[in-house]
């Protein structure tokens, strides 16, 4: 007899790093956001996601024309956007994306947004509407899980986000591009992480010219 028992969504994060460990450069925040020189802030987000730009899933999925590369980065772009089901987003990070993102922003499917502000359904062309969620990351997760009808939960960011589900013990697993450049400065991602608190195992390594990618299990350490 089949199984009738609904996939129970992994949560998950995964983003670009430097070698130096910064996930995002200094200066990137939004009184900043109209002058990308300022702390050379552009360059540097530039450098850091450039593995990503020429990529032919990324191309297509921002409308940004046909063509592009395939290969192992092209892989990990598109299984990391097709295994996500919903997103859970930071205010931070949600307030720069309304101002740059597209009309048809590039999720395609709901996204929580942990806030102190209330504010009704954002939706948006293609598919996503934001959710604003005022009373923790658990009740966000808790509805995270209902709409991602069986599908993974990502933790989109910012940095603080991705910690606080990490000390909560709520991350089942992560992947790590880390691009070859140092930034020196910025946002680091386990900045509030203490040794012993997370348990890691290695889940898959794939390098390719452009970046190298990690992805982990975690569990309490």
């Amino acid at each position: 007899m089949a199984s009738t028992q609904t996939p129970t969504s992994k949560v998950f994060f995964a983003v670009s790093m430097s070698l130096d460990g910064h996930i995002a450069p200094a200066g990137m925040d939004l009184e900043h956001a109209d002058d990308p020189s300022y702390k050379d802030w552009g360059r540097q987000w530039a450098a850091l996601q450039s593995w990503v730009f020429p990529q032919r899933f990324f191309r297509e999925n921002l409308n940004l024309g046909e063509g592009g590369e395939t290969g192992p980065d092209n892989d990990m772009a598109r299984g990391v956007f097709e295994r996500t089901g919903v997103s859970i987003l930071g205010k931070r990070m949600f307030d720069g994306g309304e101002r740059f993102w597209p009309e048809e922003a590039p999720f395609h499917t709901p996204v929580f947004v942990v806030t102190h502000t209330e504010r009704a359904p954002w939706e948006r062309p293609g598919g996503t509407t934001f959710h604003f969620v005022n009373d923790g990351i658990e009740s966000a997760l808790a509805r995270a899980r209902t709409a991602a009808g069986g599908r993974d939960i990502r933790i989109g960011g910012g940095a603080d986000l991705i910690q606080q589900y990490l000390n909560a013990g709520l991350v089942n697993e992560f992947t790590i591009s880390i691009a070859p450049v140092i930034l020196g400065d910025g946002t680091r991602l386990f900045d509030c992480i203490k040794f012993g608190q997370v348990g890691l195992e290695v889940i898959d390594t794939v390098p390719s010219p452009r970046v190298t990618h990690l992805s982990y299990a975690v569990s309490r350490a």
